[in-house]
């Protein structure tokens, strides 16, 4: 009798386990199914990796050099994506079509190259944070355009300058009020977010020095207040280090990033101006400041190990970019091999 008892017993504990397994089963595939991906990094690669600016290379400012070359040096340097430059005249331009996109897309696909992102120096004389309403319109045109052609080659982000209060391109043009540059900077790059979201194509803003969003703080804020996941950061670090400390922005951008572009920045000089002979004719006797300049990453101010720790803690997964301009013989090679021993680190 004791026996049948522990025997009917043993038969209804399996069964019980049986069904809390099933029903354990059902509910993680409904768990990972429905976990959510962080902010501009759809389809972003699986592991930190070096990537390259068209920029970077001989002509690639001026929007000249043959993609082709360019996706073939890449990969010659060891470069696993390449971010492309378009312009409204030259290799890549704002009417180039949609089978000329995709025959470049097929060119990068066969080199083993992915094409990480689509930038322009247009932003910087078209100005999404304009008093004027005309440009305004104008910049948005442009941020279709980039997305479009995103989409046909198979790149995963435009790079966007949300706005700024004053450009080195138009030095003429009046300095805009800063809270109305971030108020019509807002209301423009959701416009082209909901584009964007369509087009299943990150847009990620870039802190430019612009004079707009000079704090880390303030630049998450704004991604954070658009409040899509095609809404992220293109992190430049030299320009961060221009502002303050990179590392810090990473901390605080965190899974918002989705493209760092590698730069650095050197300060020539700083501290008590009386002292430099550069300053002689100064009109203050005394003051602080300092002079920088853009330059091969590693030989500057950086804090790279603050940096590839922060990316670490960050989770970030995405390709470092590398932005070296002007272009010079051995300097891709060098910036390469920086960014080898960082990613190594990371």
């Amino acid at each position: 009798m004791a026996r049948r008892k522990t025997k009917t017993r043993a038969k209804k504990k399996t069964k019980k386990n049986s069904r809390t397994g099933g029903k354990s089963k059902s509910k993680s595939k409904t768990v990972t199914a429905g976990r959510s991906r962080a902010p501009g990094r759809s389809g972003s690669p699986a592991l930190l990796s070096r990537g390259v600016s068209y920029w970077s290379f001989p002509g690639g400012m001026e929007n000249r050099t043959d993609i082709i070359s360019a996706l073939s040096s890449a990969r010659q340097l060891g470069f696993s994506s390449l971010e492309l430059g378009i312009s409204d005249t030259g290799v890549l331009t704002l009417e180039t079509s949609r089978s000329e996109c995709r025959a470049l897309a097929r060119a990068a696909e066969a080199v083993e190259v992915g094409l990480s992102s689509l930038a322009t120096n247009l932003y910087w004389t078209t100005n999404l944070a304009s008093p004027r309403a005309a440009e305004r319109n104008r910049a948005v045109e442009i941020t279709t355009a980039l997305i479009e052609r995103a989409a046909w080659l198979d790149a995963r982000a435009v790079v966007v300058i949300p706005g700024w209060v004053h450009s080195r391109s138009r030095p003429e043009a009046p300095p805009v009020p800063y809270d109305e540059a971030m108020a019509r900077a807002r209301e423009s790059v959701k416009k082209c977010v909901k584009i964007a979201e369509k087009a299943r194509i990150t847009l990620a803003l870039l802190n430019a020095p612009g004079g707009l969003m000079l704090s880390p703080l303030e630049f998450s804020a704004f991604i954070e207040g658009l409040r899509s996941r095609r809404a992220a950061a293109c992190l430049d670090i030299g320009t961060a280090a221009l502002y303050g400390h990179p590392h810090h922005w990473i901390k605080l951008l965190r899974s918002r990033i989705a493209l760092i572009r590698a730069t650095d920045l050197k300060r020539s000089f700083e501290g008590n101006v009386a002292r430099s002979r550069r300053f002689r004719n100064f009109g203050t006797p005394q003051g602080w400041g300092f002079m920088a300049a853009c330059c091969q990453p590693g030989t500057g101010s950086v804090d790279w190990p603050a940096v590839g720790q922060a990316l670490r803690k960050a989770r970030y997964k995405g390709p470092l970019i590398a932005l070296s301009h002007p272009p010079r013989p051995g300097l891709l090679e060098h910036t390469g091999a920086f960014l080898d021993k960082l990613i190594g680190s990371s």
